[in-house]
């Protein structure tokens, strides 16, 4: 262990060795590697919310099957699945900016034995996989929003809340990161394709991307049944924050996300201590 902390301590050296400092730098270090693989995380960011849009908004109607019918349906659809992607792309980023490294800093790279070695309590090292989730996250849902106001042939009517944007967005950029901590947490490499199978498939097709929650009502068990998902939440938030399309009570999307952010948030942190004091 005393080779490892000579040769690999990922804390820069000029900054001080105060937990605050080895935070910092922890963090400047994930963001230095991301801008060394931005085309790569600009690929990934973007290609699922994008193709989505082009075909939904952009061939469909362009091919006389627009979903809703055409005309005001139309506009309404594409009005509604903004926001929608800009909280799929976000809780993407967030199991694939957290939960996949995890998976593999603990299994045959073994990173994360460089990483608890910096001076900081394991928890906190943890809080940093969160943090810097939670920043490509952010990133993610600010590169994906254009292409969803760009995109569709149909108008799309925006109307920004501001107050209710600048706070359910960092909320769910933090939840998505937790949701990766609790995900990459629970896996091993050799069960990465079951994070997809049964975590990120149910999550997109039943997280009111397509659709607002509120339409739900005439599946009256599916409508309840999908308020375990958290991206219900950042979608009908994120709705409330973009457009004038009917949402959850705000009060609901709020309590919910806080919620599912401490309980995810403390499920991951636990889990990373568990997996590195093993």
């Amino acid at each position: 262990m005393t080779d490892i902390a000579l040769t690999a301590n990922p804390v820069t050296p000029t900054l001080d060795a105060t937990p605050a400092g080895a935070f910092v730098a922890m963090l400047g270090r994930d963001l230095r590697v991301l801008l060394k693989t931005l085309p790569v995380f600009l690929l990934r960011t973007v290609m699922q919310p994008v193709l989505l849009m082009f075909v939904f908004t952009y061939v469909f109607p362009r091919i006389g099957q627009a979903v809703g019918g055409g005309g005001a349906a139309a506009a309404a659809f594409s009005t509604l699945l903004v926001s929608g992607v800009v909280g799929l792309s976000m809780i993407f980023q967030g199991i694939q900016s957290v939960a996949l490294p995890l998976v593999q800093e603990f299994g045959f790279t073994r990173e994360i034995e460089d990483r608890v070695l910096a001076p900081l309590p394991v928890w906190a090292v943890g809080a940093q996989k969160i943090a810097s989730g939670a920043l490509q996250a952010l990133v993610a849902a600010i590169v994906v929003f254009p292409f969803g106001y760009l995109i569709p042939t149909t108008s799309v009517h925006l109307r920004f809340d501001w107050p209710v944007l600048l706070t359910v967005t960092p909320l769910a950029c933090i939840l998505c990161a937790a949701l990766g901590l609790a995900v990459g947490t629970s896996f091993d490499s050799r069960q990465v394709p079951l994070i997809f199978t049964i975590i990120v498939l149910p999550i997109t097709f039943l997280g009111a991307v397509y659709y607002p929650w509120s339409s739900l009502t005439p599946i009256g068990w599916l409508k309840v049944g999908v308020l375990v998902n958290p991206l219900i939440y950042i979608s009908e938030g994120l709705r409330a924050g973009l457009t004038n399309v009917h949402h959850m009570p705000l009060v609901a999307v709020y309590g919910a996300m806080l919620g599912y952010t401490a309980l995810l948030g403390a499920l991951g942190i636990r889990g990373f201590k568990k997996r590195v004091l093993l």
